[in-house]
Protein backbone atom coordinates (compact mmCIF):
# COMPACT_ATOMS: atom_id res chain seq x y z
CA UNK A 1 0.00 0.00 0.00
CA UNK A 2 2.75 2.38 1.27
CA UNK A 3 4.65 1.55 -2.43
CA UNK A 4 1.52 2.14 -4.45
CA UNK A 5 1.15 5.55 -2.65
CA UNK A 6 4.41 6.65 -2.76
CA UNK A 7 4.62 5.55 -6.87
CA UNK A 8 1.17 7.70 -7.27
CA UNK A 9 2.54 10.79 -5.28
CA UNK A 10 5.81 10.67 -7.71
CA UNK A 11 4.00 10.69 -10.50
CA UNK A 12 1.28 13.64 -9.98
CA UNK A 13 4.65 15.67 -9.30
CA UNK A 14 5.81 14.45 -12.08
CA UNK A 15 3.17 15.55 -14.25
CA UNK A 16 3.10 19.30 -12.72
CA UNK A 17 6.38 19.78 -13.19
CA UNK A 18 6.09 18.46 -16.93
CA UNK A 19 3.19 20.54 -17.15
CA UNK A 20 5.08 23.31 -15.61
CA UNK A 21 8.08 23.11 -17.68
CA UNK A 22 7.11 21.52 -21.09
CA UNK A 23 6.60 25.26 -22.34
CA UNK A 24 9.97 26.83 -20.95
CA UNK A 25 11.59 23.10 -22.77
CA UNK A 26 9.65 23.61 -26.06
CA UNK A 27 11.48 27.94 -26.18
CA UNK A 28 14.54 26.58 -25.36
CA UNK A 29 14.55 23.94 -28.29
CA UNK A 30 13.03 25.97 -31.18
CA UNK A 31 15.71 28.52 -30.22
CA UNK A 32 18.25 26.07 -31.90
CA UNK A 33 16.29 25.88 -35.07
CA UNK A 34 17.19 26.71 -38.36
CA UNK A 35 14.11 27.57 -39.18
CA UNK A 36 11.37 30.12 -37.86
CA UNK A 37 8.18 28.39 -37.89
CA UNK A 38 7.30 25.63 -35.42
CA UNK A 39 8.84 22.63 -37.61
CA UNK A 40 12.21 21.87 -36.93
CA UNK A 41 14.34 22.32 -39.34
CA UNK A 42 17.99 21.64 -38.09
CA UNK A 43 19.72 22.50 -35.42
CA UNK A 44 21.63 26.41 -35.56
CA UNK A 45 22.88 28.87 -33.60
CA UNK A 46 22.32 31.94 -35.96
CA UNK A 47 19.48 33.24 -33.83
CA UNK A 48 21.82 33.35 -30.77
CA UNK A 49 24.13 35.11 -33.55
CA UNK A 50 21.43 37.61 -34.48
CA UNK A 51 20.56 38.25 -30.59
CA UNK A 52 24.08 39.06 -29.70
CA UNK A 53 24.61 41.04 -32.83
CA UNK A 54 21.36 43.07 -32.41
CA UNK A 55 22.22 46.63 -31.10
CA UNK A 56 18.35 47.53 -29.78
CA UNK A 57 18.36 44.00 -27.76
CA UNK A 58 22.65 44.76 -26.42
CA UNK A 59 21.19 48.07 -24.92
CA UNK A 60 18.13 46.14 -23.19
CA UNK A 61 20.33 43.44 -21.75
CA UNK A 62 22.55 46.38 -20.55
CA UNK A 63 19.85 48.58 -18.97
CA UNK A 64 18.51 45.53 -17.79
CA UNK A 65 21.43 44.58 -15.77
CA UNK A 66 22.84 48.05 -14.58
CA UNK A 67 19.03 48.45 -13.04
CA UNK A 68 18.97 45.02 -11.36
CA UNK A 69 22.32 45.37 -10.12
CA UNK A 70 22.09 49.16 -9.13
CA UNK A 71 18.33 48.98 -7.45
CA UNK A 72 19.18 45.29 -5.94
CA UNK A 73 22.39 47.06 -3.93
CA UNK A 74 20.73 50.20 -2.74
CA UNK A 75 17.82 47.76 -1.61
CA UNK A 76 19.94 45.69 0.25
CA UNK A 77 22.04 48.22 2.02
CA UNK A 78 18.44 49.91 2.70
CA UNK A 79 16.82 47.14 3.61
CA UNK A 80 19.26 45.90 6.19
CA UNK A 81 19.56 49.07 7.94
CA UNK A 82 15.67 49.10 8.04
CA UNK A 83 15.54 45.15 9.18
CA UNK A 84 18.29 46.47 12.41
CA UNK A 85 15.45 49.35 13.24
CA UNK A 86 12.42 47.59 13.11
CA UNK A 87 14.26 44.93 15.23
CA UNK A 88 15.03 47.24 18.08
CA UNK A 89 11.70 48.06 18.51
CA UNK A 90 9.24 46.33 20.73
CA UNK A 91 5.57 45.00 20.84
CA UNK A 92 2.93 46.44 18.79
CA UNK A 93 5.44 48.93 16.81
CA UNK A 94 7.44 46.21 15.40
CA UNK A 95 4.50 44.08 14.61
CA UNK A 96 3.03 47.27 12.92
CA UNK A 97 5.97 48.34 11.00
CA UNK A 98 6.26 44.63 9.83
CA UNK A 99 2.75 44.62 8.66
CA UNK A 100 3.53 48.04 6.96
CA UNK A 101 6.43 46.61 5.01
CA UNK A 102 4.42 42.74 3.97
CA UNK A 103 1.59 45.07 2.29
CA UNK A 104 3.79 45.93 -1.08
CA UNK A 105 4.46 42.03 -0.69
CA UNK A 106 0.55 41.20 -1.03
CA UNK A 107 -0.41 44.28 -3.33
CA UNK A 108 -0.78 43.73 -7.10
CA UNK A 109 2.33 44.92 -9.27
CA UNK A 110 -0.39 46.51 -11.21
CA UNK A 111 -0.97 48.82 -8.12
CA UNK A 112 2.68 49.58 -7.29
CA UNK A 113 3.07 50.70 -11.27
CA UNK A 114 0.36 52.92 -11.77
CA UNK A 115 1.20 54.77 -8.16
CA UNK A 116 4.63 55.24 -8.92
CA UNK A 117 4.15 56.38 -11.97
CA UNK A 118 1.40 58.45 -10.64
CA UNK A 119 4.11 59.78 -7.74
CA UNK A 120 6.72 60.79 -10.62
CA UNK A 121 4.09 62.62 -12.43
CA UNK A 122 3.14 65.02 -9.07
CA UNK A 123 6.90 65.57 -8.65
CA UNK A 124 7.06 66.39 -12.17
CA UNK A 125 10.01 63.87 -12.58
CA UNK A 126 10.63 63.37 -16.51
CA UNK A 127 9.96 59.60 -17.14
CA UNK A 128 13.28 57.35 -18.27
CA UNK A 129 16.47 55.49 -16.58
CA UNK A 130 16.55 57.48 -13.11
CA UNK A 131 12.10 56.65 -12.65
CA UNK A 132 13.14 52.87 -13.45
CA UNK A 133 15.39 52.85 -10.99
CA UNK A 134 13.70 54.30 -8.17
CA UNK A 135 10.79 52.16 -9.23
CA UNK A 136 13.07 49.10 -8.80
CA UNK A 137 14.74 50.25 -5.55
CA UNK A 138 11.15 51.05 -4.29
CA UNK A 139 9.35 47.84 -4.79
CA UNK A 140 13.05 45.50 -4.01
CA UNK A 141 13.15 46.93 -0.26
CA UNK A 142 10.69 44.88 1.03
CA UNK A 143 11.71 41.21 -0.25
CA UNK A 144 15.38 42.37 1.43
CA UNK A 145 13.67 43.19 4.66
CA UNK A 146 12.01 39.81 4.42
CA UNK A 147 15.37 38.09 3.89
CA UNK A 148 17.26 39.59 6.72
CA UNK A 149 14.98 39.77 8.92
CA UNK A 150 14.38 35.77 10.09
CA UNK A 151 18.91 35.95 10.33
CA UNK A 152 18.80 39.07 12.36
CA UNK A 153 16.21 37.87 14.69
CA UNK A 154 18.79 34.78 15.14
CA UNK A 155 21.60 36.40 16.21
CA UNK A 156 23.12 36.68 19.67
CA UNK A 157 23.05 39.88 21.06
CA UNK A 158 25.07 39.08 23.95
CA UNK A 159 28.12 38.63 20.87
CA UNK A 160 27.41 42.45 20.57
CA UNK A 161 27.59 43.64 23.71
CA UNK A 162 30.45 41.12 24.83
CA UNK A 163 32.18 42.75 21.82
CA UNK A 164 31.34 46.35 23.22
CA UNK A 165 32.88 45.40 26.91
CA UNK A 166 35.88 44.31 25.55
CA UNK A 167 36.49 47.67 23.76
CA UNK A 168 35.01 47.68 20.52
CA UNK A 169 33.46 50.62 19.65
CA UNK A 170 29.80 50.46 18.21
CA UNK A 171 30.05 50.97 14.64
CA UNK A 172 33.23 48.15 14.69
CA UNK A 173 31.31 45.67 16.90
CA UNK A 174 28.45 45.96 14.35
CA UNK A 175 30.87 45.07 11.05
CA UNK A 176 32.82 42.54 13.21
CA UNK A 177 30.18 40.84 15.08
CA UNK A 178 26.56 41.77 13.65
CA UNK A 179 27.48 41.87 10.20
CA UNK A 180 29.14 38.21 9.28
CA UNK A 181 26.23 36.79 10.72
CA UNK A 182 24.06 38.70 8.90
CA UNK A 183 25.85 38.06 5.58
CA UNK A 184 24.08 34.83 4.23
CA UNK A 185 20.49 36.72 4.70
CA UNK A 186 22.11 39.94 3.17
CA UNK A 187 23.30 37.92 0.59
CA UNK A 188 20.14 35.94 -0.13
CA UNK A 189 18.36 39.54 0.13
CA UNK A 190 20.19 41.05 -2.75
CA UNK A 191 20.37 37.50 -5.22
CA UNK A 192 16.20 37.68 -4.19
CA UNK A 193 16.20 41.50 -5.02
CA UNK A 194 18.51 41.27 -8.61
CA UNK A 195 15.78 38.09 -9.88
CA UNK A 196 13.14 40.04 -8.94
CA UNK A 197 14.30 43.28 -10.69
CA UNK A 198 15.72 41.24 -13.87
CA UNK A 199 11.79 40.02 -14.38
CA UNK A 200 9.69 42.82 -13.75
CA UNK A 201 8.04 43.93 -16.33
CA UNK A 202 4.22 45.52 -14.76
CA UNK A 203 6.36 48.00 -12.63
CA UNK A 204 8.67 48.90 -15.46
CA UNK A 205 6.03 49.64 -18.13
CA UNK A 206 4.30 51.98 -16.17
CA UNK A 207 7.86 53.90 -14.76
CA UNK A 208 9.75 53.84 -18.42
CA UNK A 209 10.16 56.83 -20.79
CA UNK A 210 9.87 56.66 -24.37
CA UNK A 211 13.24 55.34 -25.72
CA UNK A 212 14.42 53.49 -22.92
CA UNK A 213 14.04 49.55 -23.10
CA UNK A 214 14.87 46.69 -20.64
CA UNK A 215 14.74 42.88 -21.57
CA UNK A 216 11.07 42.28 -20.17
CA UNK A 217 9.19 45.81 -21.85
CA UNK A 218 11.50 44.95 -25.22
CA UNK A 219 9.76 41.16 -25.93
CA UNK A 220 6.71 42.96 -24.68
CA UNK A 221 6.60 45.20 -27.63
CA UNK A 222 8.36 42.58 -30.28
CA UNK A 223 5.80 39.75 -29.34
CA UNK A 224 3.22 41.91 -30.38
CA UNK A 225 4.79 42.16 -33.46
CA UNK A 226 4.57 38.70 -34.41
CA UNK A 227 7.16 36.53 -32.42
CA UNK A 228 10.73 35.80 -33.73
CA UNK A 229 13.14 33.19 -33.38
CA UNK A 230 15.65 35.44 -31.53
CA UNK A 231 12.71 36.07 -28.61
CA UNK A 232 13.23 32.75 -28.00
CA UNK A 233 16.94 32.85 -27.70
CA UNK A 234 16.39 35.96 -25.23
CA UNK A 235 13.61 34.11 -23.29
CA UNK A 236 16.45 31.03 -23.16
CA UNK A 237 19.51 33.53 -21.48
CA UNK A 238 17.11 34.91 -19.35
CA UNK A 239 15.85 31.80 -18.29
CA UNK A 240 18.99 30.08 -17.56
CA UNK A 241 20.36 33.92 -15.98
CA UNK A 242 17.52 33.67 -13.45
CA UNK A 243 17.96 30.09 -13.28
CA UNK A 244 21.15 30.21 -12.01
CA UNK A 245 21.06 33.24 -9.35
CA UNK A 246 18.44 31.16 -7.84
CA UNK A 247 20.98 28.22 -7.77
CA UNK A 248 23.64 30.59 -6.33
CA UNK A 249 20.58 32.16 -3.87
CA UNK A 250 20.28 28.53 -2.40
CA UNK A 251 23.52 27.31 -2.07
CA UNK A 252 25.66 30.59 -1.07
CA UNK A 253 24.33 30.86 2.72
CA UNK A 254 25.01 26.57 3.43
CA UNK A 255 28.31 26.62 1.83
CA UNK A 256 29.11 29.87 4.03
CA UNK A 257 27.58 27.91 7.20
CA UNK A 258 29.22 25.27 6.55
CA UNK A 259 32.88 26.82 6.26
CA UNK A 260 32.00 28.87 9.47
CA UNK A 261 31.84 25.54 11.38
CA UNK A 262 34.68 23.90 9.78
CA UNK A 263 36.48 26.91 10.91
CA UNK A 264 34.67 26.33 14.54
CA UNK A 265 35.46 22.73 14.60
CA UNK A 266 39.59 23.57 13.70
CA UNK A 267 39.24 26.44 16.68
Amino acid sequence: MKKLKSFFSGMYLTLIFIFLYAPIVTLIIFSFNEGKGSRWKGFSLKWYEDLFESRMIMEALSNTLIIAFVSALVATLVGTITCIGINALKGKFKTTYMAINNIPLMNSDLVTGLSLMLVFISVGWKFGFSTILVAHITFNIPYVILSVMPRLRQTNVSTYEAAMDLGATPLSAFFKVVLPDLAPGITSGFLLAFTMSLDDFIITYFTRGAGINTLSTLIYSEVRKGIKPTMNALSTVMFVSVLLLLVLMNTLPDMRDKRKRKQEEKS
